[in-house]
């Protein structure tokens, strides 16, 4: 009889991890999203989460908690129950606000589970139509002859704007002022005004401006060119070899949830990342549809990690 016990706790001990991850989700999922409603990464999560709806046959809720270069959502995942029934949508910045920040309520890798990298974008520098800028390489000549005289708007102090024009500084050896506003669009607007020679944007909020021809992109930040500028030259062909840098969002949860539900998510959103619906969505903000395992996700944020801690320090870069 002993044995008999013994043997249906060993089974039921085995297959549990197995009904765990065949019941998930058996009720409402919450994706928190740490920027307000109506930007990239809110359009892209709310379109995760229609897609995932459908697929799952659950409701999949998107819930808004801005502020703090996104701590405050990070801090509200971080502390909830691992069980996969609430997660967020981190962009590249959560691997960077270790450096921006002099105390976290969280520690960046103890206390999340990567799950998948959603999408990825470029930044794309830019100058007026009429600019006598007509490359890269131009820009990086008049620099190099007349340091610290040039300047460049970006979208806020420790954006990826921001941080992309402090790399092209280290890896160019070139020193060119930097003009911080509260978002793109008013970089944009000067850039356009003339009130600054150059500008380095998201591709969500300058795509528009490129096809129109009021803006010229001399390039893009990331290693390969995008598919939806194919004539823009990436910066490592523009004249600064080895140059990547990108925009990305990735879907992670609260640390310790059980591994069999970490894979069925990744490979969930995988799977709705082919879907029509989501591939469109991505299409319109110039972004590139990604779909990752977990393992490839922890990866990128720990290189990400490495990457941007000695140029967020010696650029002396401080969240405001």
């Amino acid at each position: 009889m002993l044995y008999r016990l013994l043997l249906a706790v060993l089974v039921l001990g085995l297959s549990a991890p197995l009904s765990h991850a065949e019941e998930f989700p058996s009720r409402e999922v919450r994706i928190f999203v740490p920027y307000p409603a109506g930007g990239g990464v809110d359009v892209v999560t709310r379109t995760l989460g229609e897609e995932l709806s459908k697929l799952w046959s659950k409701p999949v809720v998107i819930e808004n908690r801005p502020g703090a270069g996104g701590t405050i959502a990070s801090r509200a995942v971080a502390t909830s129950q691992p069980d996969g029934y609430t997660l967020i949508m981190v962009a590249s910045g959560h691997a960077t606000n270790p450096f921006m920040y002099p105390t976290l309520p969280y520690d960046t890798f103890k206390d999340f589970t990567p799950i998948s990298l959603i999408g990825s974008s470029p930044n794309i520098l830019l100058v007026k139509a009429d600019s006598p800028f007509k490359s890269l390489a131009d820009v990086l000549a008049q620099a190099r002859a007349k340091p610290d005289t040039l300047n460049y708007g970006m979208a806020g102090v420790g954006t990826s704007t921001h941080l992309a024009g402090e790399l092209l500084k280290s890896m160019a050896k070139i020193d060119i002022r930097v003009v911080a506003y509260r978002g793109g669009g008013p970089a944009l607007n000067d850039l356009l005004g003339g009130h600054i020679p150059l500008s380095i944007n998201n591709m969500p909020e300058a795509i528009g401006q490129v096809a129109s021809g009021t803006v010229r992109a001399l390039g893009v930040t990331t290693s390969t060119r995008s598919p939806f500028l194919p004539d823009v030259p990436t910066f490592a062909e523009a004249g600064v070899p080895g140059y990547d840098s990108a925009v990305w969002w990735a879907l992670i949860g609260p640390g310790g949830m059980p591994r069999e539900v970490v894979t069925k998510i990744a490979s969930d959103c995988i799977a709705v990342l082919k879907t029509e619906a989501m591939r469109e969505r991505l299409k319109k903000i110039g972004a590139t549809p990604e779909g990752s395992s977990p393992e490839a996700l922890d990866k990128l944020i720990r290189a990400e990690y490495e990457k941007w801690g000695p140029i967020i320090k010696a650029a002396g870069i401080k969240a405001e």
